[in-house]
């Protein structure tokens, strides 16, 4: 183990002693004196046997697993539609392993791609705790000895884990659906999209563009939060190993869901293999998480995810260890937006499988952790194929592509590519790996807005052409749900591209999908809260600086202390934000998880 990555780990542990403590003896309670199955009453067992006609004999003797099935299926998410008939087959090959499975609930998934840039994104963070909450309630009517999760985009697998671990006695397989085939290639679409932002392709040539580029079932393409989500389920051994990539449709995606039924009948408290979730999320996985993200360039959004994790499970990592973690951790893949490539073609040369072989053999990842397949982080290190019929793994031999896939020994870069920034403007997160690297330093005045519309409109105005700060604030959980502000990345990148020095600092996310203008992001404290983005005015001139670690305003500390906070905006109502308001009020800081759920339970 590399000296840096044990240190991080270590210091997660301890700092994690009495909680992580008291979440094991949580579930230790619950395997041993928690509802169960024999426990309840004839009339309750009769309630939830009677929707299930050919396995009630089954369940009824009482003999396999029981497994709860929690689906995030609608077919107005792509990724999700692929999970259609998932149940109805699961139940099938749970017979097979002399078990039963049945829908325990459906939780909400909702797709940022269509809400971004509108009023529903504010919904969208905290769908992730309505999907831990959703989840809980699909697992509590003490009727389940396993769960498997049925969930891939930006909330679901959060919001999913986060739920399934306050059940950590059971065990739990999540199961992805694979990635669509691939469209227009990414920086096509990109292009048309920067054309558009500046009047020169019409809102038809837009449209075709993105139906090309997202045209059918199964996750999109880029290595955005979604697929950040599947490498992070490879790495921390909670799928079927080399599950994440393989497209829908295919003999390959179906047997490895049939495994995942098959190995989760196995992996029960009656047998010789217990595996329940919340052992196999252990400190050492949380950090395999982490590993993962700086290694491939994943999304952002995961410095909020990964936390929120971890405290379901009552572990505490904190935005310093991805910090530290970043020095040591090389990035050994380039997938669109940090590169050209698509997932599939990730997929292609080597995959999940070569990433974890590669970190793996230099002492990057824990290869100790409990995962759901037999094998430890090893068995992952295999490329899953099927001849004559059997599944089976292999070695993923060499990088299929070296401007996608690098050993670590030869990476694109020796670190991680992903900064924490501090300074008198607070602490931020920013990713550089998909940034050139002269624009990791911007110093330039700020223009001020509390509405990525306003931004807009002051770029089609023709305002913000010369070098800028873009300040966006009042963007944080406790204002309006920390929506992502994707929708900016086309007018600013036009503006980079016109030779101007740019860059973001905001309180609120961008999406996983960005790339190349420096943002800063996640800025904390937010401004409704008193932090000292609020006290930013127009032309201050601001310094956002990856290479010291830096974001300040460069204003007289006198000044600047003695500033009053920004007025915030009122908070909006209509698309059902208001009934959010719950959340808002209690949510705690993005370094935390920005979860009000978690800040509610006391975790």
């Amino acid at each position: 183990m590399k000296d840096a990555v044990a240190a991080v780990t270590d210091r997660i542990i301890a700092r994690s002693r009495d909680s992580r403590r008291a979440y094991l003896d949580l579930i230790e309670r619950e395997r041993d004196n928690g509802i169960r199955r024999p426990q309840l009453g004839c009339a309750n067992l009769a309630h939830a046997y009677a929707g299930t006609d050919e396995d009630r004999d089954a369940m009824k003797a009482d003999r396999g697993m029981n497994i709860g099935i929690v689906t995030a299926y609608n077919d107005m998410l792509s990724a999700h539609a692929v999970y259609y008939r998932y149940p109805e087959l699961m139940k099938i090959w749970a017979r097979e392993a002399g078990a039963t499975a049945q829908v325990a609930g459906g939780v909400p998934a909702m797709c940022d791609g269509v809400t971004q840039g509108y009023p529903g994104m504010e919904l969208s963070l905290f769908s992730r705790d309505t999907i831990a909450l959703s989840t809980a309630v699909g697992l509590s009517h003490g009727t389940f000895e396993g769960a498997a999760l049925l969930g891939i985009c930006d909330k679901i697998v959060p919001g999913l884990l986060m739920g399934a671990l306050r059940f950590g006695h059971l065990p739990t397989i999540l199961i992805p659906g694979g990635p669509m085939p691939t469209g227009l290639p990414n920086k096509a679409k990109a292009a048309v999209r920067e054309r558009y932002a500046v009047g020169d392709a019409s809102r038809d040539e837009l449209l075709d563009a993105e139906i090309q580029a997202y045209h059918g079932k199964g996750t999109c393409t880029f290595y955005g939060t979604a697929n950040t989500n599947q490498m992070m389920m490879e790495v921390m051994g909670l799928h079927i190993p080399g599950a994440a990539f393989v497209n829908p449709g295919t003999k390959l995606r179906q047997e490895l869901t049939r495994a995942a039924v098959h190995r989760l009948a196995a992996i029960g408290v009656r047998g010789d293999d217990y595996r329940p979730l919340g052992w196999c999320v252990d400190e050492r996985a949380i950090v395999n998480a982490a590993v993962g993200l700086l290694a491939t360039g994943g999304s952002t959004n995961h410095l909020l995810h990964v936390p929120a994790i971890a405290r379901a499970a009552g572990i505490v990592i904190d935005w310093e260890d991805f910090d530290r973690l970043s020095t040591t951790v090389p990035l050994i893949a380039r997938v669109y937006p940090n590169g050209s490539a698509d997932v599939n073609g990730f997929e292609a040369a080597g995959g999940m499988p070569y990433v974890i072989r590669e970190l793996l053999g230099e002492g990057l990842l824990h290869d100790d952790i409990m995962t759901v397949a037999s094998g430890g982080m090893a068995a992952y290190a295999g490329k899953p194929v099927i001849d004559d019929d059997t599944l089976h793994w292999v070695d993923p031999g060499v990088s299929g592509d070296d401007t996608i896939l690098r050993p670590a020994a030869a990476p694109f870069s020796p670190d991680g590519g992903m900064r924490i920034l501090a300074g008198n403007i607070g602490r931020a997160c920013i990713k550089v790996s998909a940034v050139e690297r002269e624009r990791w330093v911007v110093e330039a005045p700020a223009r001020v807005f509390h509405d990525q519309l306003d931004v807009l409109e002051a770029f089609k105005a023709g305002e913000l052409e010369q070098d800028v700060v873009v300040v966006v604030r009042f963007q944080g959980p406790r204002a309006n749900g920390m929506p992502e502000l994707h929708k900016l990345t086309p007018p600013l990148g036009v503006l980079q591209n016109r030779g101007f020095r740019v860059a973001l600092v905001t309180d609120g996310r961008m999406s996983g999908a960005s790339g190349k203008v420096p943002c800063a992001i996640h800025c904390s404290p937010e401004a409704l809260l008193g932090g000292a983005i609020g006290r930013i005015r127009d032309g201050d001139l601001i310094r956002v600086d990856a290479v010291a670690g830096t974001v300040d305003a460069l204003v007289d500390a006198d000044e600047w202390a003695a500033r009053e906070q920004a007025v915030a905006p009122p908070a909006a109502t209509g698309m059902g934000r208001e009934l959010f308001g719950m959340f808002r009020s209690l949510a705690d800081e993005a370094e935390k998880g920005a979860s009000a759920v978690l800040a509610g339970a006391g975790l």
